[in-house]
């Protein structure tokens, strides 16, 4: 076989340990982030470090990773399925010629991929969410098997799995399109500004410059940040519908525009819409810039270049 025969393959595992990687660095701050948007009535008079350090004394320290199996059962196929998606998007767009700038392919391929993986995925996260929200001494579900199970007999069958898709899917658009995006203008603007400063021949193909690791670090950072700050507001949606039958007020929670109305009535914009956003900084600059730092790396691994 040529090196080109498996290429979505390798792109499929590059993606997948990427995304494995990057999840892995941020899984407390994970289970934290969600006992905390969704106001969890064992830490909700408690704030984000205060959390940090209460788990452990009621959960033991693997409470901080609880989730982190189903986690990394989507993360996988979420991560390949998102990085590979993304360069065969820009592909087809470039094809096309779609009369604009090559920064907007990466914007609307970054977001076509996001949505793909998302939709692909999407079960998998629901069970996380409710997986991750139970506390010891109260489970529900017994497992991703168990949880699997009981959402798609109690809940009505398939249907039950995608609650709060629409969110998912309108805050993922500008998300990951914000995030490819910024990542790709960044090295873009900095190999062609600064060659020798910021970037070395990649290792499989020398012809191709790559950044260094940490302008790479750097520059996923970056990214992250302002993708979250965009799309935050959707993804507090998200967890509230999520969560669904598990909390109290769920009836006024039903549509995605009834939850932020309801949010921002309830809590306003900084202690609701935006409630937990600091700590998702501290989640969402290392996890993007380990995921496209593996990337990266992982390419020039498999010979992707």
């Amino acid at each position: 076989p040529t090196r080109r025969d498996f290429y979505w393959l390798r792109s499929f595992i590059a993606g997948g340990i990427a995304g494995c990687c990057a999840k892995t660095t941020t899984a407390p701050l994970d289970r934290v982030k969600i006992l905390l948007q969704a106001h969890n009535h064992h830490y909700k008079h408690l704030g984000v470090f205060s959390t940090l350090c209460a788990v452990p004394k009621k959960e033991g320290y693997l409470g901080l990773y609880k989730g982190n199996g189903a986690m990394m059962i989507r993360i996988f196929p979420y991560g390949a399925i998102q990085f590979m998606a993304f360069d065969q998007y820009k592909k087809v767009v470039i094809k096309k010629h779609l009369g604009i700038s090559g920064h907007v392919h990466r914007l609307m391929a970054g977001s076509m991929a996001g949505i793909t993986a998302v939709i692909c995925t999407y079960p998998l996260d629901m069970v996380r969410v409710r997986l991750a929200f139970q506390v010891k001494g109260e489970h529900r579900y017994m497992g991703i098997i168990h949880a699997f199970k009981m959402i798609y007999t109690k809940e009505g069958g398939f249907r039950g799995f995608y609650r709060g898709l629409m969110p998912t899917v309108v805050g993922m658009a500008p998300y990951a399109g914000f995030s490819f995006f910024t990542f790709g203008t960044l090295k873009s603007i900095g190999l062609a500004q600064a060659p020798n400063l910021l970037g070395r021949p990649s290792l499989d193909n020398p012809d191709v410059l790559v950044l260094k690791t940490h302008v790479n670090l750097l520059c996923g950072g970056i990214a992250g940040a302002i993708a979250q700050t965009i799309s935050y507001p959707l993804d507090v949606t998200r967890r509230r519908m999520q969560l669904g039958a598990v909390l109290p007020d769920s009836e006024k929670c039903l549509t995605m525009v009834q939850t932020l109305r309801y949010v921002y009535q309830q809590h306003g914009i900084r202690r609701g819409l935006y409630r937990g956003l600091s700590l998702n900084y501290l989640r969402c600059i290392p996890s993007q810039a380990v995921a496209f730092t593996t990337y990266e790396l992982m390419k020039q691994f498999l010979h992707l270049n």
